[in-house]
């Protein structure tokens, strides 16, 4: 089993890190760290340049989780995913045999949520595995 974090580097999902590096640590489960990279568009050259940058992006961004797992002495998978962040997490959850789904929250209002159909919001409806949704600081 693993704990899946969906990760990019906002400041819900830097809280997010710290209580998934916690949460693995306390089951001795390793981190599935998650990046949804699917760049906006349909296709053709503007698609694939947009699509390497959101995924240097979210190499740029594991990296900085990796290093703070490494710290805490938790073992770590990258995945990026060329899905959107909800269905990115349903995804290597899957693949990695997930016993929780963490995820940072903006702090928005549920109203705002449902209504652009925010990441907490989507895997609180879809996910069959547990969602722990971290509030920012």
């Amino acid at each position: 089993m693993s704990v899946v974090l969906g990760y990019d580097e906002s400041p819900g999902a830097e809280r997010a890190l710290r209580v998934a590096i916690e949460v693995a640590a306390a089951f001795g489960e390793p981190l599935v760290l998650v990046y949804g990279a699917a760049a906006p568009g349909l296709g053709g050259a503007e698609y694939r340049s947009h699509q390497e940058a959101v995924r240097q992006a979210g190499r740029t961004a594991l990296a900085h989780a990796v290093e703070a797992a490494d710290a805490a002495g938790v073992p770590s998978a990258v995945e990026i995913v060329d899905e959107k962040p909800a269905q990115a997490l349903l995804e290597a959850a899957d693949r990695h045999n997930g016993r929780v789904i963490v995820v940072g929250s903006w702090g928005e209002s549920p109203f705002r949520g449902a209504l652009l159909g925010s990441t907490p919001h989507k895997l609180l409806h879809l996910s069959r595995l547990p969602v722990l949704c971290v509030p920012t600081d």
